[in-house]
């Protein structure tokens, strides 16, 4: 035998790796079940919460000890708006979606009509801008339901008219006109990170509608000719632009916040110095509770907590888009989609800049930053998202024919409606035209017209004897004359 041969022979046999693919089709088994989705937003949902309330409350105490008040003051307010905003999740599960459908309209006007409101002295003005109501403790931004209003209204309005879509003119109006003067509303306040989510919103909507390239061509250079004006317009923004590009330049006034943030990033490393241990909340790095909490993640949780952080985002970017994917009625899969882009697309302008990869706009981190009204917007955005999953025709089956399941039975959440397409319109009868105005045909010699259809001989035939009839007829009467 020779070497070859031996070498052949006592290779043993390569096992196969079961593990492996058992785990890979138990899982693609799990995620092609009918509620997948469901159970997977609720669980981002919950990991979410839960993060930003400890989050908070490890950002915020050191700074309120020392301004003398409560260690616990800003995580109460946030746990109450985490509270109210956990009712309005329930209930947003059970209104049907439809009924949401019907009201956006009406949401958009009030929405249009608080935005002008805060603009007089009714709103309060905040961090530079007039953005807020506010009575007593309580305060409200009228931006964040605006966004979730334009979602829900332009969603049901190019659905409405999408056997008109191919016309520019249906596409755009009243859509785009409608977000412009929203766009100025939020900009005479000004805020500039609302109007670029805003901006996010729209941009959605079209995409997902499936407008032409051109359009978000002519939108990325008018975006690129605003950003530029009011970067030009106005000192304060232009010196964000300055502080982006050069932070060391004024390391104690405008480039504080992109400093310390890098610091404490760079101080968490791998794993972090443990929840509570970070220095940068001391004071250190302003609006560290609301703006720049992912800085305090990094340096309390190290990698570790930012990449589980950035997981949850991309999960529920995955999820978010597998619901609109698996959903038929086109309204549902426009508005899952485009508030899924608004949220993943938020958090990624936030973190973008706390990583000195944007310019600072004061977007929030969802589901994580303090804030009332955006944590409480939020919550709605999930509880509608959640709603959408379980519209999914497999869910919607599924709930019907086998019960609520068990989360739906804790919760007492109806079944949901099976999708109906709206009814074909029938083409309308043409009118009769008026009487009068044109001649009658002349009358059709039936015999004639089937003798054609016989074949040629036996034409000529029937010819000849019609004609030899009608003079023998014609010879009669003269006869008979």
């Amino acid at each position: 035998m020779t070497a070859v041969d031996r070498t052949t022979v006592e290779r043993p046999p390569r096992a196969p790796r079961r593990g492996k693919r058992a785990g890979r089709t138990s899982l693609t088994a799990w995620l092609g079940r009918p509620l997948a989705d469901f159970h997977l937003l609720l669980a981002i949902f919950g990991m979410l919460t839960v993060l930003g309330l400890i989050m908070v409350l490890s950002a915020s105490a050191p700074g309120e000890v020392a301004l003398g008040a409560s260690a616990y003051s800003v995580f109460k307010k946030q746990l109450l708006y985490v509270g109210v905003g956990a009712v309005v999740f329930l209930v947003v599960l059970r209104i049907p979606l439809r009924t949401i459908r019907h009201s956006s309209t009406m949401a958009m006007l009030v929405c249009v009509i608080l935005l002008v409101l805060v603009l007089t002295p009714l709103g309060t003005t905040d961090y530079g801008a007039q953005s807020w109501f506010k009575v007593g403790p309580a305060s409200f931004q009228p931006i964040e339901p605006a966004k979730l209003a334009l979602a829900l209204w332009g969603a049901h309005v190019l659905v409405t008219k999408r056997a008109l879509l191919d016309q520019y003119r249906h596409l755009l109006v009243p859509v785009v006109p409608v977000a412009m003067l929203v766009f100025a509303l939020v900009m005479l306040q000004p805020d500039l990170g609302g109007t670029i989510t805003l901006g996010v919103v729209l941009i959605s909507l079209l995409w997902f509608v499936g407008a032409p390239m051109r359009i978000f061509g002519i939108i990325a250079i008018g975006a690129v000719t605003g950003a530029l004006v009011l970067a030009l317009g106005a000192s304060y923004r232009l010196q964000r632009v300055e502080t982006f590009l050069n932070p060391e330049a004024d390391p104690q006034g405008a480039g504080l916040q992109a400093l310390q943030a890098m610091y404490a990033l760079a101080e968490g490393g791998f794993l972090g110095k443990g929840l509570t241990n970070g220095s940068s909340k001391w004071r250190y790095l302003p609006n560290v509770h609301s703006d720049f909490i992912f800085a305090v993640i990094g340096e309390e949780l190290g990698f570790i907590g930012c990449l589980l952080v950035l997981g949850l985002f991309a999960l529920l970017a995955v999820v978010g888009l597998r619901i609109a994917a698996r959903n038929t009625d086109p309204w549902i899969r426009i508005v899952s989609a485009t508030l899924t882009v608004w949220l993943v697309a938020q958090a990624a302008i936030n973190i973008g800049y706390v990583v000195r990869l944007l310019p600072v706009t004061g977007i929030t981190l969802p589901m994580i930053s303090s804030g009332g009204t955006s944590v409480v917007t939020t919550m709605f955005v999930f509880g509608l998202l959640a709603s959408c999953a379980r519209h999914e025709p497999d869910a919607v089956a599924a709930l019907r024919s086998l019960g609520p399941g068990r989360v739906g039975g804790v919760l007492k959440l109806p079944a949901p409606e099976a999708y109906k397409p709206p009814p074909k319109r029938r083409p309308s009868r043409p009118s009769t035209p008026p009487r009068g105005r044109k001649a009658a045909p002349p009358p059709v010699d039936e015999r004639r017209m089937a003798g054609r259809h016989a074949p040629p001989s036996e034409y000529r035939r029937r010819e000849s004897r019609r004609a030899s009839q009608d003079r023998d007829v014609r010879s009669r009467r003269r006869d008979g004359r």
